[in-house]
């Protein structure tokens, strides 16, 4: 079954997912036995399976995201014996990852983290609470951002060595079904051979890897998004009659459809050249994949908003799609990278860009 039949097969059950805030066991097993968790795509395959999956719900298409972004770090910096022990059962779902990163003190400044890692002969042991990781609540192993004597390292921690603890988070404004959680590692050894690159690299190389990875899967998903509601707004105004006109008669109203189609086409324009960049090896990919990401979210925002004027009521329930998107789409302006964030790292390439 490829991407699309399948977000059509689960899309009816979306919202259930929403309302209950957990995506089910059993759809997290049915994505990883269907393949879909396989890093061996293309940039542009990968892309248009985050469209499908984000055009039906954001925490299916963060499972794709995070499982990505473990496994990209561990296929990019682990030896290979990491490489060897992780990546297979990561790939075919049998280990569920989640990305610590983010504390009470670092979100968007992850060089500010306190979470510890210390040696001890041959293991590691972290002190630590991280925040808002992404299926926090399932994941079998976390990739922990921490510092060691002073420099950045990732290690590689089971959810089950002891000290770990994963504090689900529930009632968050979206992505409600992708099972976060609040992880605190209290005194957690690990063996020495669970860092994965040497320390100096955790932020600059490791962590990088992994963010990249998620803001080009976050942009495909928000065009999924996009599209869902532009469909969903333009499908109401061309069958609502009201006062005997159909809403898509009136001017303002077409004029919000296309705007919301300008919108969404130039993402999807964005992200394709995010992943040709990234096909290619461009030097400009990490900078495109920037500029796809804060552009398909302010698109995915801007279109769930205008989808929300056109269907009105309907389309503001807690349980309708446009609803979910509009609350999701918040968050997808913030995750991986606030705009303002993203703005000074355009800025910075823009003074380095010539047309």
């Amino acid at each position: 079954m490829d991407s699309a039949a399948f977000a059509a097969e689960v899309r009816p059950d979306a919202a259930d997912w929403d309302a209950r805030g957990a995506l089910p066991p059993e759809v997290v097993k049915a994505v990883a036995h269907a393949g879909f968790l396989s890093p061996d795509r293309t940039p542009a395959e990968l892309g248009e399976l985050c469209a499908d999956f984000g055009g039906v719900c954001s925490a299916l298409r963060a499972l794709i995201t995070v499982q990505g972004m473990v496994t990209a770090a561990v296929r990019r910096w682990g030896t290979a014996q990491q490489r060897a022990h992780w990546l297979p059962a990561l790939s075919q779902g049998e280990v569920l990852a989640g990305f610590a990163a983010t504390e009470a003190g670092a979100g968007s400044e992850l060089s500010a983290v306190t979470t510890s890692a210390e040696r001890e002969g041959g293991q590691v042991r972290l002190h630590g609470r991280k925040l808002w990781v992404t299926f926090g609540q399932l994941a079998d192993v976390f990739l922990v951002l921490a510092t060691c004597g002073g420099r950045p390292v990732t290690v590689l921690v089971e959810a089950d060595r002891p000290g770990t603890t994963a504090e689900p988070v529930r009632g968050q404004l979206g992505m409600r079904a992708a099972r976060l959680a609040h992880v605190r590692f209290d005194g957690v050894l690990v063996p020495a051979g669970n860092l994965l690159a040497p320390p100096g690299f955790g932020l600059s190389h490791v962590t990088a890897t992994a963010l990249d990875h998620g803001r080009f899967t976050v942009a495909w998903g928000c065009v999924g998004m996009a599209e869902a509601c532009l469909r969903a707004a333009a499908g109401h105004a061309a069958a609502r009659v009201q006062g005997g006109v159909r809403l898509a008669g009136h001017q303002t109203v077409r004029a919000l459809l296309g705007r919301s189609l300008a919108d969404t086409a130039a993402a999807r324009e964005l992200c394709a050249r995010a992943a040709a960049l990234r096909e290619n090896g461009d030097p400009d990919a990490v900078a495109g994949t920037v500029l796809a990401k804060y552009v398909a979210a302010r698109a995915a925002a801007a279109v769930a908003d205008r989808a929300g004027q056109v269907l009105g009521a309907a389309g503001c329930a807690e349980d309708s799609l446009v609803g979910r998107f509009f609350r999701d789409a918040k968050v997808m302006r913030i995750i991986e990278g606030a705009d303002e964030v993203a703005e000074q790292q355009l800025g910075e390439y823009a003074l380095r860009w010539r047309p």
